[in-house]
């Protein structure tokens, strides 16, 4: 049975990095893209990246435009995100999602269209 494993969260003072990973058991991501959403207390999940199967592909909010990049290993079926320039606001749960996409384009407006999501890695950004 296909899951998701988010992993790499932790506690970082604001401009540092992280970089998290989404890792899948019981399929290969070949065919799928994925995308990284986030959900701060008492906040609604939003969608931060997403990355097309070829890779060629990739959204982002205009929140974490040139300080996250998202990239991913076929090979290993696994989807990255790198987090720079870490700010406070960026504190979440972070949770990476999949759909079955063979566009090479892909869009984070709405959690629903994305499945099998993770059990999240937490980010805390704070000094």
């Amino acid at each position: 049975q296909l899951q998701l494993v988010e992993s790499g969260g932790g506690l970082v003072q604001p401009g540092g990095s992280l970089r998290l990973s989404c890792a899948a058991s019981g399929s290969t991501l070949d065919y799928y893209a994925i995308a990284w959403f986030r959900q701060a207390p008492g906040k609604e999940r939003e969608g931060v990246s997403c990355i097309t199967i070829s890779g060629r592909g990739t959204t982002y909010a205009d929140s974490v435009k040139g300080r996250f990049t998202v990239s991913r290993d076929n090979s290993k079926s696994t989807v990255y995100l790198q987090m720079n320039s870490l700010k406070p606001e960026d504190t979440a749960v972070y949770y990476c999602g999949l759909k079955y996409w063979g566009e090479d384009w892909c869009t984070i407006n709405d959690a629903s269209d994305w499945a099998y999501w993770g059990q999240g890695t937490q980010v805390t950004v704070s000094s």
